[in-house]
């Protein structure tokens, strides 16, 4: 007799960039037309040499084959923190640190430590796809908050009020965002972190590109409040900040007590965070400033030409919101998904990205961009390729 699959776990959608890349095997390959990748956010540029010359010499070590403590190495939590005081102008103290496999981890931590099956989680639409698969096979209802195109995709705090029950357990907030790229900005930030106060709940923030905030500028100074541990959660992520994405580098940081509880859940999911990944890190934090702001500039770059070319009149495809890393695309198919613009684009003009409607519910018109693989002199001839495909 065959055993059964949770209808829980049956009833979320599959991995979306294996569905799009699994679209290519009806197309040709041409040569002379190679495939353009704008589908996963993924560095095109390896690790800084100076990192992977001293992760080298960390191999011999015997020690590096073992677990750590749970949280992480008190050294590495101690250099992520003082990188958390440079970044931010203040700092969670090392006992409010938990070193994670990933920000995918480290989201998950948070939501079992926050909620039980039946709680709500205000997610504004278009939402990273991951967040609400996860909360729908823990059991939880994502409550939508819908798409403002004419607020530039920036979150209303209000309308996050009006969303609020009394089985809230959190606000969720990723910014950079993905998928649009937006930077909420930091009085926006502070306006859902009082709310969440006055309505005793928690912001729980998504961070992972805030190292591609234009200008360098810091995202926000809830960490200068003492008491933000009460109703703050961050997640955070090193690997798009150090081209370390197959490490799964990315932490939680939340108040003492949370962390605490929220080491039950670590304990039993993953143990710790790699050793090898946790030295990468902790090379990072102590020497490679410069480095992530060279790559800040050059994704800003990539941005700025992106934006410009493909603004240019006569583009059937619309921009509704782009930054460092990310664009969100209206697609000129009028009655169609995005699934069904994506896969057009993908076999007839040899361009992947992912279709609106993975990211949420009334997102068909859409698609998503990412800048990630895409070099700056290949960006003309992507653009050109919207440009071309028959409407």
């Amino acid at each position: 007799m065959e055993f059964a699959i949770s209808d829980q776990i049956r009833s979320v959608h599959a991995p979306p960039i294996t569905e799009v890349k699994g679209w290519l095997a009806s197309r040709e390959p041409d040569p002379g037309r190679p495939l353009i990748d704008l589908c996963q956010a993924v560095p095109d540029y390896a690790p800084a040499r100076q990192l992977t010359d001293y992760l080298a010499t960390c191999l011999d070590d015997p020690a590096m084959a073992k677990y750590s403590p749970d949280e992480g190495l008190l050294e590495v939590r101690e250099g992520v923190c003082a990188r958390y005081g440079r970044v931010y102008g203040a700092a969670p103290a090392p006992e409010g640190v938990c070193l994670t496999i990933g920000a995918s981890q480290a989201f998950w931590l948070a939501i079992v430590t926050l909620c039980r099956a039946g709680d709500e989680v205000i997610v504004p639409l278009p939402a990273y796809f991951d967040h609400p698969m996860a909360l729908e096979m823990l059991g939880l209802r994502p409550v939508w908050l819908p798409f403002d195109e004419k607020r530039g995709g920036v979150v209303d705090p209000a309308a996050v009020e009006r969303l609020i029950t009394p089985r809230t357990r959190a606000i969720l907030l990723v910014t950079p965002s993905n998928p649009t790229g937006v930077v909420t900005p930091p009085d926006v930030i502070h306006e859902l972190y009082s709310l969440a106060r006055r309505r005793g709940t928690a912001l729980v923030i998504d961070e992972t590109y805030a190292d591609f905030i234009p200008c360098g500028a810091a995202p926000h100074d809830l960490f200068a409040d003492p008491h933000w541990g009460d109703h703050l959660v961050q997640i955070m992520s090193f690997g798009k900040t150090y081209a370390l994405t197959g490490y799964r580098a990315g932490c939680l940081v939340a108040s003492d007590e949370f962390i605490s509880h929220a080491l039950k859940a670590q304990d039993t999911m993953a143990v710790c965070q790699p050793r090898i990944t946790q030295h990468a890190v902790l090379y990072g934090v102590r020497h490679l400033d410069d480095w992530v702001a060279g790559n800040r500039l050059m994704m800003e770059r990539r941005h700025d030409l992106f934006r410009s070319v493909f603004t240019r009149p006569g583009n059937p495809f619309e921009l509704a919101a782009s930054g460092t890393f990310f664009a969100w695309v209206r697609h000129p198919f009028p009655g169609r998904t995005g699934r069904e613009a994506a896969r057009r684009l993908a076999v007839e003009a040899g361009v992947i990205c992912l279709p609106g409607e993975v990211f949420g519910p009334g997102l068909e018109p859409y698609l998503r961009l990412a800048f990630g693989n895409i070099r700056e002199e290949a960006i003309p001839e992507a653009v050109e390729r919207f440009r071309g495909l028959a409407v």
